[in-house]
């Protein structure tokens, strides 16, 4: 009888807890600029007001930013945005849920006003892709696919000025593909997991995406739900933008003296069997990225004063010999970038990709003019693999790991006309697996 009642006591606690107006997770910073910032939080369908409470560090003088979009809904994701604040301060914040503090909160720092006043700020970013969870009773059977999330709790500790998720966030499982319900039900409940808590609020986070937090595996611009998942994307993550026209989710963000260019390999992706070539031709009908990311790329290239460009995919782009999908296997698109880049002699661009379940450094050279880098980081916490077939000793591959979870941190540093970028691959403790630098005179055309 007794055992009885405390199991009955257990279980209405626990339902009484979970039906209380809470915070579900976060808080997440998104951009942090000169004079305002994002901050991301996701609250219960209990909750009728949420606020952000905002304050210098160290000092007293508080204020409240009202949420005034809805609430009340089964996924709740929203989005404060913190304006009018001082250039290199750092702030404190509280989420509010209807009135009362939530015990959620940080801080984070503005960007500093360096530009015509100063050098370049030294400075690192984080990136990676590939984050599985597991959740048995919806992944397939076997061995599971997750790894080790901890590698998340090393990442928080880090001082970086902000954290790239390269493609894969989070998996869609079959049980999603078809469901809108099962798009907003992936992002909520990975995004709610404690491990990934104090990393989302330790540092900026931005993001693109690639096939499996878009849709199902390998799967483009025929996804019948995929306006819903770009809704659902767009409500897990407040990057600075979402392509144009409402198309797309590519956007950019500068740091320092990089330009950061965050592409879209989803959207306008023609299947991966449409024929490469036609009549010897590229097939015009073939294409990735689409004529109105490839046009905002190419502009924004020309427009960029940048030391370091880096253009972000969710598929690697130079590999020669990867058996797997690549920006390569486009030729049409490949052909006009690389003639571009080449034609308008585009200084400092490299190449940053996931997708691939194992971290590489792809060199190839042009004749004539720099060498192209295709830098790629995977995978956070997904299953890894060894090298093989064609790729098991790629001689474009100038660093490799292959069977171990992996993020990288990249480093900006040095004098002006002197600036280096420092890759470094490091493992779920935090460990070194491999380190890689380049100078910004090794990328500039002759």
């Amino acid at each position: 009888m007794k055992k009885s009642c405390l199991i009955a006591c257990l279980l209405f606690a626990v339902l009484f807890a979970a039906a209380q107006p809470r915070v579900v997770s976060g808080p997440m910073l998104g951009p942090v600029e000169l004079r305002d910032a994002k901050v991301w939080v996701e609250v219960s369908s209990e909750v009728k007001t949420t606020a952000i409470q905002v304050n210098k560090k160290g000092d007293a003088t508080t204020r409240i930013i009202n949420w005034k979009g809805e609430l009340g809904n089964e996924f709740n994701p929203i989005c404060f945005t913190v304006g009018a604040l001082d250039f290199n301060t750092t702030y404190e914040y509280k989420i509010l849920v209807n009135g009362k503090a939530s015990g959620r909160g940080g801080e984070f720092t503005t960007k500093d006003l360096w530009q015509w006043r100063k050098p370049a700020p030294d400075f690192s970013f984080l990136t990676g892709s590939c984050s599985f969870f597991n959740e048995p009773v919806y992944d397939r059977p076997g061995k599971p696919y997750g790894g080790d999330s901890s590698i998340f709790e090393t990442m928080a500790k880090e001082k970086a000025a902000f954290m790239l998720w390269l493609g894969d966030a989070w998996y869609t499982r079959d049980v999603d593909y078809y469901s809108e319900w099962g798009l907003w039900y992936r992002a909520s409940h990975d995004r709610a997991l404690p491990i990934l808590q104090d990393f989302l609020k330790a540092m900026p986070q931005f993001a693109m995406w690639d096939d499996h937090d878009y849709g199902s595996n390998d799967i483009g611009k025929n996804y019948i739900l995929k306006d819903a998942s770009r809704k659902v994307f767009n409500s897990y993550f407040c990057n600075p933008s979402a392509g144009e026209n409402g198309q797309g989710t590519y956007t950019m963000t500068t740091w320092g003296d990089a330009d950061i260019f965050m592409t879209d390999d989803r959207w306008w992706r023609s299947a991966d069997k449409t024929k490469e070539l036609i009549n010897g031709r590229p097939n015009p009908e073939k294409r990735m990225l689409g004529e109105q990311q490839m046009d905002w790329l190419k502009n924004s290239l020309l427009y960029s004063n940048a030391t370091f460009k880096i253009i972000a995919l969710g598929s690697q782009v130079l590999n020669p010999v990867s058996p797997f999908d690549k920006f390569a296997d486009f030729p049409l698109e490949y052909e006009e970038l690389m003639n571009f880049i080449r034609e308008y002699k585009i200084n400092g661009v490299l190449f940053l990709t996931g997708d691939r379940h194992h971290s590489e450094i792809i060199k190839v050279d042009r004749p004539g003019t720099y060498p192209l880098f295709d830098i790629t980081v995977s995978p956070l916490t997904s299953g890894t693999h060894s090298f093989g077939g064609p790729e098991k000793n790629n001689p474009y591959r100038v660093l490799g790991i292959d069977e171990k979870q992996n993020y990288a941190r990249f480093s900006f540093s040095g004098k002006k006309n002197e600036r280096k970028l420092t890759v470094e691959f490091l493992g779920i403790k935090g460990e070194k697996l491999g380190e890689w630098s380049v100078g910004e005179k090794e990328l500039k055309t002759p």
